[in-house]
């Protein structure tokens, strides 16, 4: 077999005609331009490196400074979180208050209500009381009035027989004021003659008022006094006006054969001397005034009271 001769030889460098270089010297070459490619390839991976080394430290960077800023997202977010909390114990505690509030509010509204009714139960109370209070007063009225009209018939008999004028009249205090000298003389306890005219009609006075039905009822007592002057001594004047009030009183109830007798209970006599003067004893007009017999006709307690306890009794609330 022929080998055909390419132009190489083994093991050897040989240069053609022209002097060029042959084979190992393009393999060196083709070497170098490797080793140069290589050369930029790796200095470009070294570039890389470099710049993905700063990127990635950048990168990290930005990770941290994200970290951070998610941090302290976190955080706003976990303080937000406490306010919340916050908010929601005082939104609690203002529904807390708020409820407590309407509750007493309700009771408030209820206490309102109740107070209202039990003013219209006292302004009804009221009303009604007025209604008998006005009831009572006028019971009251009656029974003064029947008083005054009783003094006043007494007082007309008498002055039916006297003819009127200053010796018999009814006083500030209610009582009938009858002049010493129409039945006594000076210093004397006998009832003197012409003044049993008088007596008679005060007799019979009595006797119709205490007779009439229901009239005895409001009746406690109907007292004959008798007063002086200061002229003389105390003590005389207290047993003379004391004598002098008996005497009426005896000829009042032995009138007529004791007509007055069933209801002799009622009367009484007193004798208050110089004590219960109605005039000045300093003047002669004075000391004749202070000269006299009073009757005084008093109401029962037990009247008055027993219509305030019916009232009482009828009206409690």
């Amino acid at each position: 077999m022929k080998r055909l001769d390419t132009g190489f030889r083994s093991g050897a460098m040989t240069r053609n005609a022209e002097g060029e270089q042959g084979f190992w010297p393009s393999f060196a070459d083709m070497m170098s331009a490797i080793a140069l490619i290589l050369f930029f390839i790796m200095l470009l991976a070294y570039i890389q490196n470099i710049m993905t080394g700063n990127q990635l430290k950048n990168a990290q960077t930005e990770m941290l400074t994200m970290q951070s800023n998610l941090n302290a997202t976190l955080q706003q977010v976990e303080d937000a979180k406490g306010e919340l909390a916050l908010l929601q114990g005082d939104l609690e505690t203002a529904r807390a208050s708020i409820a407590a509030d309407r509750e007493a509010l309700a009771q408030y509204e209820q206490t309102i209500a109740a107070n209202t009714q039990t003013i219209n139960e006292q302004m009804a109370y009221i009303t009604a009381t007025n209604t008998e209070l006005t009831q009572i007063r006028s019971q009251m009225q009656t029974i003064a009035l029947l008083r005054l009209s009783t003094l006043e018939k007494i007082k007309a008999s008498i002055e039916s027989v006297l003819g009127g004028g200053a010796s018999v009249r009814i006083g500030d205090n209610g009582n009938i004021i009858l002049n010493e000298g129409l039945f006594f003389d000076y210093n004397s306890d006998q009832i003197k003659a012409g003044s049993e005219t008088v007596l008679d009609k005060l007799s019979e006075a009595f006797r119709q008022f205490l007779s009439q039905p229901g009239n005895a009822d409001y009746v406690d007592s109907i007292v004959i006094s008798g007063h002086t002057d200061n002229t003389g001594d105390a003590e005389y004047n207290r047993d003379l006006s004391t004598r002098r009030a008996n005497a009426v009183l005896n000829y009042l109830l032995l009138h007529e054969n004791g007509a007055l007798q069933p209801y002799a209970k009622y009367f009484c006599s007193a004798g208050y001397g110089v004590t219960r003067p109605i005039a000045a004893n300093t003047t002669e007009a004075g000391r004749g005034a202070n000269r006299r017999i009073e009757i005084s006709i008093i109401l029962r307690d037990e009247t008055v009271l027993q219509i305030v306890d019916s009232y009482l009794q009828n009206t409690q609330p």
